[in-house]
């Protein structure tokens, strides 16, 4: 396991006690044995906004890092994704926002893979940003009939 991987999970089970976790960035490092910027580098890549988290932080002497887990409808979930997507994205930034919705079991294995064949590049065989475009377009689409399904409750 790489280090980055243990630190999330570590910050993770901080979280999974009351959705909110208080840290000093040169303590964790310490603890890990790692340098500070390592301690940025997870949080600003595995705790941000689209995957559920709110971060503050606070410099100086008594500076710290607070991470809380922002609850919210799967519905609310979807949404906040669907407008986060610009008018084109990669088929490995799909596979970004799946594993995110995913881990968030907002979705499961089978409807990951089937919105991923969807938005492949395998499947999509047209000239670079007009795939791209295309991608988002179909990317969003099944995303909101997933809102779609979740407001239903089918």
């Amino acid at each position: 396991m790489r280090i980055s991987d243990i630190i999330e999970d570590f910050i993770k089970d901080m979280l999974s006690e009351d959705n909110e976790a208080i840290i000093q960035r040169n303590d964790l490092a310490e603890h890990f044995n790692c340098v500070p910027s390592q301690i940025n580098y997870v949080i600003s890549t595995r705790f941000t906004p689209i995957q559920g988290y709110y971060v503050e932080s606070q410099r100086g002497g008594g500076g710290y890092i607070k991470i809380e887990k922002v609850q919210m409808t799967k519905s609310d979930y979807l949404m906040h994704i669907i407008t986060s997507i610009g008018d084109q994205i990669t088929a490995k930034e799909v596979d970004i926002f799946i594993n995110n919705i995913q881990g968030q079991n907002v979705i499961d294995d089978k409807q990951a893979k089937l919105i991923k064949s969807a938005t492949s590049d395998q499947v999509l065989k047209i000239a670079g940003s007009d795939r791209d475009k295309l991608r988002a377009s179909i990317f969003k689409n099944m995303l909101i009939a997933l809102v779609k399904t979740t407001w239903c409750g089918h």
